[in-house]
């Protein structure tokens, strides 16, 4: 499964540095389409050439790795219909717009709210019917977003899952539009589809950066060990907002330390432990 992890760490890399570097949004959707289907093709070819071992790993793909670019494709696509629509008559009916998309999107989520409380809930017990090539039949594919599907590349129900993924980026881009037009004075960073969650922002050393991070790979704790180093890099610098890309010559110099190699890891423990011994001291007062 690294493979696909790496694919989709690519394709994320990519089309953050569209999402930062293109300012023309028409330009941006293209070019950012292109990328999604270039991705799915390069999913669908290596699929083909490595079978599934066993149901489990079939699961993971259908469930987690092909919806994940497919929602990317879903997501573009619609945004750059609903921006070509949207009226410049002025606010009032912009935002009378925007917010018609909004219930659309949650009306989705309304009309499948069994598999969407399934999905969201984190459920497993009936991933062998939802997510395994055998039983794509097991339901008609209904969905606005149904013509992406190919019966030897699908199950019955990962475009729904990219779908639900794709329409929860969406409203949190519509609502973050709509805020803005609502409160012009107030600045507010612009909503992008790889983040929804306020930014957060290292304030340590990058080596400490690096330390913690290959902490995590070699623990397996993440995507239960298959994903890459280099997607695990990316995913962190991007989600603290990180720009140096001198990940892997800042490790070497970890591992030429003379003395306490896992300095950051200890200062952890450290801390992790004297945050739990005054929290004790305070339940004892």
């Amino acid at each position: 499964m690294k493979t696909y992890y790496n694919l989709i760490a690519t394709l994320e890399y990519d089309l953050k540095a569209l999402e930062t570097n293109t300012n023309n949004l028409h330009t941006l959707s293209e070019q950012s389409i292109i990328k999604c289907k270039i991705a799915l093709q390069q999913l669908r070819a290596y699929r083909e050439k490595h079978p599934f071992k066993d149901k489990q790993s079939e699961i993971e793909f259908y469930k987690h790795i092909k919806p994940r670019v497919l929602s990317y494709l879903i997501f573009y696509i619609k945004r750059l219909y609903i921006e070509s629509k949207r009226p410049k008559e002025g606010t009032k009916e912009e935002v009378r717009h925007l917010k018609k998309y909004i219930a659309e999107f949650q009306n989705y989520f309304y009309n499948n709210l069994e598999f969407y409380h399934y999905y969201k809930s984190g459920s497993t017990n009936l991933d062998e019917q939802y997510f395994l090539n055998i039983n794509k039949t097991i339901r008609l594919n209904l969905e606005a977003f149904h013509f992406f599907t190919d019966e030897q590349f699908s199950s019955s129900h990962d475009t729904s899952v990219a779908t639900i993924m794709a329409f929860t980026r969406l409203i949190e881009y519509l609502k973050n539009e709509i805020h803005q037009f609502e409160n012009p004075h107030q600045q507010m960073s612009s909503i992008n589809p790889f983040q929804n969650e306020p930014q957060l922002n290292w304030t340590g050393s990058y080596r400490e950066f690096v330390e913690l991070t290959y902490a995590l790979y070699t623990t397996g704790r993440i995507n239960n060990g298959n994903i890459d180093i280099r997607e695990l890099a990316l995913s962190m610098q991007n989600l603290f907002n990180i720009k140096n890309n001198d990940f892997y010559h800042a490790f070497g110099e970890i591992k030429g330390r003379k003395i306490n190699r896992t300095k950051f890891l200890d200062t952890l423990k450290e801390s992790l432990n004297k945050y739990m011994d005054n929290q004790d001291d305070v339940l004892k007062n």
